[in-house]
């Protein structure tokens, strides 16, 4: 049986927080990332890459928006947008890996999959949209955009303005789990997942498979997959070489291991927040209660290093 290595890209490895996003930008960054991922493969793993997908989303909605009020090109709907935005970053990510590849003497195939993740229908995130998205509105734009469309709209924190909120349900299954743990297991690097998945749902009592508009956590959706192609380890990639007690506060302190038992302590007393490792806690977490196996919080410089980041371990 093959090593099986699921690394979870965070946002920093296609684009930067300074940046417009540019695709030179991203493309040179995507470039970077995968040749980090050279070293997993020299240890022996096979690789299944996820990423995130929230910058080059939003400037798919955004699109939406000044196509419909310009040339009143019809709106697609959020499955499609993250769809499209898969397809678009799952393919930025092959090219890049295979230009990574060429400067090796490794031979591998890459393929990127439309990823769809199923949710279930009367998941309680449904009754409290949390997720932003898509752009900032007046107060008034979003209360007529509300009563027209029966959407949920919250004020950005920072006072830019109100943004529709979507819900973010829990991932219960990964659709195509199968073909990639056949693409994998066949020594293919396989890109899938992108953005969370694009969350769908059975008609009760039927297997009519139908979209919902909602946002899946990437991390949580990661860890999900890796779990079910049976992977060896599961890495998420941020932009901190560890995960930090008393983060950015004068007693902060880098963290080499945790037990879940630690994690989750830790994630109570609020160390992790929503809005930033928090997510990537629980989802670590998620991975090793599951399998026993070891889940790796890193940055995508220290990758090919085996002492890299901070280790989340069963006990």
């Amino acid at each position: 049986m093959k090593k099986i290595a699921v690394v979870a890209f965070g946002g920093n490895a296609l684009l930067r927080g300074n940046e417009i996003g540019t695709i030179e930008q991203q493309e040179q960054h995507t470039l970077e990332t995968c040749e980090k991922l050279v070293g997993l493969l020299r240890q022996g793993f096979e690789l299944v890459i996820t990423h995130g997908n929230g910058p080059q989303v939003g400037n798919i909605l955004l699109r939406n928006e000044a196509g419909y009020n310009q040339f009143k090109i019809p709106k697609m709907p959020l499955d499609i947008c993250v769809a499209d935005s898969q397809g678009g970053i799952g393919y930025m990510i092959d090219r890049q890996m295979r230009n990574a590849l060429s400067k090796t003497e490794l031979s591998k195939n890459v393929i990127a999959l439309i990823t769809e993740v199923l949710v279930d229908i009367s998941d309680p995130a449904f009754n409290n949209p949390t997720k932003p998205i898509g752009p900032y509105y007046l107060k008034e734009e979003a209360e007529l955009l509300a009563k027209a469309n029966n959407w949920v709209f919250k004020e950005d924190p920072r006072k830019r303005g109100w943004r529709k909120v979507v819900a973010s349900p829990k991932p219960i299954d990964i659709i195509n789990k199968q073909v990639v743990a056949d693409l994998v297991e066949k020594g293919h690097i396989v890109i899938a997942a992108g953005g969370g998945g694009i969350p769908v749902y059975f008609h009760e009592d039927t297997k009519y498979l139908e979209a919902i508009e909602a946002v899946i956590d990437k991390d949580l959706a990661s860890a999900l997959l890796a779990r079910a192609i049976n992977a060896d380890r599961f890495y998420i990639v941020t932009d901190v070489p560890k995960v930090f007690i008393n983060f950015n506060k004068p007693n902060q302190k880098a963290v080499d291991h945790l037990t879940v038992d630690e994690a989750k302590k830790y994630f109570d007393e609020g160390e992790f927040p929503a809005g930033s490792m928090g997510p990537k806690i629980l989802a670590a977490v998620d991975f090793v209660e599951h399998t026993g196996k070891e889940a790796v919080i890193t940055r995508e410089e220290d990758i090919e290093k085996e002492d890299c980041g901070t280790r989340i371990i069963k006990c």
